[in-house]
């Protein structure tokens, strides 16, 4: 088992790697390297021999090799990103910048997304030099760039033109898994992520006839685009269910004793109650407008309109997506995509989520671990180019009332230490099994 001083590392690696402000702000606007240069001096400290690589100048990505004991066994990988979103320092209760701790909770953008993951490889990595621990696999770490826009400059460039750094790795491990749910009842649920829906960023252009605001004009961008954009977020989307889906539904109902009815599933999300929101984003492809762009005086009617929608679609349903969308804009509204990844689905029935199951259930034996699929994405997308099937697991123990899902890119990110140290104890027997 990890030792106490992994414990207090993984509290000021997390601490630490706040307080360098990676904000990406999209665009390329953004610099992982000082991080990058952290993460791979407390790797070297632990005898490994960590490699920089950069696509673009500061924008640093890491990746090391610890050999395991069975050179026959398939390698895992283990990755993180170092980058992280925006924040309004106005807005929160410390500077979200400060990596302060404070009544046993580290404050600061990336506490959850995804600083605290870092802080665990870094923390279990370390302890097993101490103690002179080898896994069973290869376990390449991997620290990422650019992960909260386009990957290019992260894992997407690491995945085509560094795939001999991964060789041999099938599965990999990464965010938004093992966290403690609250169902609001007593109950704590667990989730391990097995699948991700596909990113579909899509740019809307409504072309018309420019004209005085004052004229009567039948071919108004403006009321093209709107009444395209409208007609999107007004879409009821069918139901479809991916294995991965079916099988966090099933487990679910079997949880709270309730008969797994899948010929009704929004029926069986009301009898799950809150424990249903685990699920209700991935039963469906979404489509959410969330930008618009026109015109450059009020008397002027533009000749182009723009907006921008956040689509997401679930494996297997890519066609079905990019159909209703040239249904739904119509003849007088062009769509392209802006940023597309693929949609994930992960073995549920594996000897690695098996583990992973058992690696929570070991250090929270009154929780229930489920599988679910992600609505959003993560760096897996991009590692799967390699043949590497992905899970989200970045286990932390929460306390009730500790909403993790909506710290999510939030006002005053934190993580308590205790979960942070659950984490570093739960990562180590599930890779030290792996």
């Amino acid at each position: 088992m990890a030792d106490e001083r992994a414990m207090d590392e993984v509290v000021t690696f997390t601490s630490d790697l706040i307080r360098i402000d990676t904000t990406n702000r999209g665009g390329g606007d953004c610099r992982e390297r000082p991080a990058a240069e952290y993460a791979a001096a407390r790797l070297a400290e632990a005898g490994l021999e960590p490699v920089l690589l950069e696509r673009t100048r500061g924008r640093a990505n890491v990746v090391a090799r610890l050999e395991g004991s069975d050179p026959s066994a398939d390698a895992l990988l283990v990755h993180g990103h170092l980058d992280v979103v925006p924040a309004e320092a106005a807005d929160w209760s410390v500077h979200p910048f400060s990596g302060e701790v404070r009544d046993g909770v580290v404050w600061g953008r990336g506490a959850v997304d995804m600083k605290n993951m870092d802080a665990m490889i870094l923390a279990v990595v370390r302890a097993w030099a101490r103690e002179g621990v080898r896994p069973r696999r290869d376990v390449v770490i991997a620290f990422t760039a650019d992960e909260e826009a386009s990957a290019e400059d992260g894992s997407g460039f690491l995945a085509d033109r560094h795939a001999h750094l991964f060789e041999g790795c099938t599965e990999g491990i990464s965010e938004s898994g093992a966290f403690t749910f609250h169902d609001g009842g007593g109950r704590e649920i667990y989730p391990i992520a097995a699948g991700e829906r596909g990113t579909a960023w899509l740019k809307l252009t409504a072309r018309g006839r420019a004209g005085h605001g004052s004229k009567v004009n039948r071919e108004n961008a403006v009321t093209r685009l709107a009444a395209a954009v409208t007609r999107i977020g007004e879409h009821e989307w069918p139901l479809r269910l991916t294995p991965t889906v079916r099988a966090a539904l099933t487990e679910l109902a079997a949880v709270y004793g309730i008969e797994t009815d899948l010929s009704d599933v929004d029926a069986l999300l009301d009898k799950l109650g809150t424990a249903g929101r685990l699920v209700e984003s991935t039963v469906r492809n979404s489509a959410n407008p969330t930008m618009l762009d026109a015109g450059y005086k009020l008397n002027v009617i533009p000749g182009e309109a723009v907006a921008y929608v956040d689509g997401r679609y679930l494996p297997g349903a890519e066609d079905e997506f990019r159909a209703t969308l040239d249904r739904l804009t119509g003849p007088d509204v062009d769509w392209e995509f802006a940023h597309r990844e693929v949609a994930l689905q992960s073995p549920v029935d594996s000897p690695t989520f098996a583990r992973m199951r058992a690696a929570v259930e070991a250090f929270a034996p009154e929780g229930d671990v489920v599988p679910y699929c992600m609505s959003g994405g993560t760096d897996a997308k991009q590692f799967s180019r390699l043949g590497i099937t992905g899970y989200g697991f970045a286990p932390l123990k929460l306390p009730e009332g500790f909403d993790y899902q909506a710290l999510f890119h939030g006002v005053d990110e934190r993580v308590p230490v205790e979960a942070l140290h659950f984490g570093v104890r739960v990562l180590d027997r599930f890779l030290r099994t792996a």
